[in-house]
Parts: C-alpha cells; structure tokens; sequence
C-alpha cells in the first residue's frame, strides 16, 4: 500500500519536474504575415499580424498557424519528454 503511495508521489514529481522544463521551451511560427509564439504549456505567448493582410484571408490563415504552432509545441513536448526519461512505471 505504503509502496503505491510512494510511487505516486515520485510520478506526481515527475510531472511536476516535466511541466516546469516544458514551460520555458518556446516554439514560434511564421505564415504568410502572422507570427504566433507558444510555450510548452500549450499557452499562446505572442500573436503578430502584418497590416497588409486582407481581412477575408485573415481567419483561415490565423487558424492555419495556430495549428502549426499546437502541432510543433506538441512535437517538441514527446521530444524532451522523451529526453527526460518519461514516466518510469508507466
């Protein structure tokens, strides 16, 4: 019983020792005039967008590259997870 708590206890560490290395990687992206920054916590940290853009094409593009961001934050994620030796036990 006692040894389950404590295995607990060392994942919950763990996670917590992940989660802070992830929120200082930083993952930029730039498409056709929008720049969108992301922090390994998932978190938008910066939205750039050129004063040229046509309205119309904006939304499609701002979504287009907030999913890239997403994907490559997710990316770099499993990599220094992966890195970091996981989750032992599990």
């Amino acid at each position: 019983m006692f040894n389950k708590l404590k295995h607990l206890k060392d994942l919950r560490s763990t996670a917590k020792q992940m989660q802070n290395a992830l929120a200082n990687e930083s993952v930029t992206i730039e498409k056709g005039g929008i720049t969108v920054s992301m922090n390994g916590n998932m978190e938008i940290t910066k939205i750039s967008l050129n004063e040229n853009l046509a309205k119309d094409s904006l939304e499609g593009m701002l979504m287009d590259c907030v999913n890239d961001a997403i994907k490559k934050t997710q990316r770099v994620m499993a990599q220094k997870m992966q890195e970091m030796g996981g989750f032992p036990g599990l």
